[in-house]
């Protein structure tokens, strides 16, 4: 359902809005991702409450930050900005790939409004990348962007055909300028400080490829995953019946606690 653009610090933002009753859920999409990309997971949450899927400063049809601030500290002012416009006070906030990082940033900002925290495949901890690799990496986007961009994309998309050409249109909707920017804000990314804030529920939903010694459930003491075989690395895409049990199942472990003291 639409709702009206909400004004975020670096202009407006789309989103997705709908559903009544339960606990909210708030849902942000990957890199080069937008709100469509969680079109299964709305259907099936807002049978039973409200759930909010925004597009990001300069995906979908969200503006181009005016002051070109693509960190994740910036990005998750968006997700702020539509909780407080829309009157979310608690909520459980769901992020994947480089949104996983943008929604752990806010609930390491705002914990007491997030009541749980999934993150589906997220970015790790960026920190623990070599440099020499981060930089190679880079590079190739700088030199040859198209191509390298492309080969990436579909080298992590999965084994559907459909889904995959589906994701290279949504990149090819991205300007090259922040598809960067936002790669290198990754490779900064430091979830240590947000780990260490947020202490409410949480769950990392994985690939295999995404259970390492810098994947954000083994940092520190860790906490709960659940592996997803057979997948591509946007899982809702490949596998939206299995995402939508695990969002139920961690919902009905959190929906009735109450909100905690700090």
């Amino acid at each position: 359902m639409s709702h009206p653009p909400v004004t975020g610090t670096a202009g407006a933002l789309v989103v997705d809005d709908g559903g009544r009753g339960g606990l909210p859920v708030v849902l942000v999409h990957s890199l080069a991702g937008n709100s469509t990309h969680w079109a299964r997971q709305l259907q099936h949450l807002r049978q039973s409450r409200r759930a909010v899927a925004l597009n990001l400063r300069g995906h979908g049809r969200s503006d181009q930050p005016r002051n070109g601030d693509y960190s994740i500290t910036a990005m998750a002012g968006d997700v702020a900005a539509v909780a407080d416009t829309l009157g979310l006070e608690r909520f459980v906030l769901v992020g994947h790939s480089m949104g996983g990082g943008v929604a752990l940033a806010y609930a390491g900002a705002q914990p007491e409004r997030v009541a749980g925290l999934i993150l589906l495949d997220p970015i790790g901890d960026g920190k623990q990348i070599p440099v020499a690799e981060a930089r190679s990496f880079l590079s190739g986007f700088e030199s040859s962007y198209d191509s390298t961009s492309q080969a990436y994309w579909t080298s992590i998309a999965g084994p559907d055909s459909t889904v995959s050409k589906r994701l290279l249109t949504d990149l090819g909707a991205m300007p090259e300028a922040a598809v960067t920017e936002i790669l290198r804000e990754v490779m900064r990314f430091d979830p240590d400080p947000p780990l260490a804030r947020y202490g409410g529920p949480k769950l990392s939903i994985v690939t295999p490829y995404n259970d390492m010694p810098f994947s954000l459930h083994r940092l520190g003491k860790g906490f709960p995953h659940q592996m997803v075989e057979g997948t591509g690395h946007w899982i809702q895409l490949d596998k939206p019946e299995e995402i939508n049990r695990l969002l139920d199942e961690f919902l009905n472990s959190v929906s009735g606690k109450k909100k905690r003291e700090r």
